[in-house]
């Protein structure tokens, strides 16, 4: 089992380490051996992005949010009932909650709590959607990541699926995008982090 806190990145401010872990990311997408994530994973990142940004309101569509979830599932725990309830809103109300959450991105808390509304979706999942809207203020909330980074920083103690837990997740994340430089931004410090720890063998 891989030590998690032990791992080196989250307490290194060289640039080039942070570069390095951030490169190895589509290796560790290959690493999980999910032949349904490395498509999922593209879209996520590289298709969903300018659709939302493209829609005025931003928002997500039901069938796009169940594919979040999806994603979210598939590169890490698969949690089947949570999926069901994901598909399960009403008509509209996916495109309604995110639509409400695009409009309050300069207050996280209440642009996350806005998104959780929906059913099957808790804040992890809704960090999710938010990092497609504002990378720089909502990194998605990840366990490989959250095990690096707690136990140097003061405060976050063992992790809790709560949005007073996300904040301050979220927080530590964007000061060290700052601490890195202008090109960094907190889901760039996620996903380094993220690929740091599951090519090192972390697991979920």
């Amino acid at each position: 089992m891989t030590d998690l806190a032990a791992l080196p990145l989250w307490r290194s401010t060289t640039v080039r380490a942070w570069h390095d872990a951030l490169d190895g990311y589509d290796a560790a997408i290959a690493a999980l051996g999910n032949r349904k994530l490395p498509d999922h994973d593209q879209w996520y990142r590289h298709e969903l992005p300018a659709l939302v940004a493209s829609r005025a309101p931003m928002h997500v569509t039901h069938d796009e949010m169940v594919r979040i979830t999806e994603w979210k599932m598939l590169r890490g725990v698969w949690r089947a009932p949570n999926l069901v309830l994901v598909k399960n809103n009403a008509l509209g109300a996916v495109e309604a909650a995110t639509s409400n959450a695009a409009a309050l991105l300069d207050t996280p808390p209440r642009a996350l709590a806005a998104v959780v509304e929906l059913g099957g979706v808790g804040p992890a999942t809704a960090s999710a959607v938010l990092a497609v809207m504002m990378p720089a203020r909502f990194p998605f909330f990840d366990e490989i990541v959250t095990g690096q980074v707690a136990p140097h920083e003061e405060g976050m103690g063992k992790i809790a699926w709560t949005a007073v837990y996300y904040r301050k997740y979220a927080i530590a994340l964007i000061q060290r995008a700052t601490t890195l430089g202008a090109e960094w931004d907190a889901t760039m410090v996620e996903r380094a982090l993220w690929a740091h720890g599951v090519n090192a063998g972390a697991r979920v």
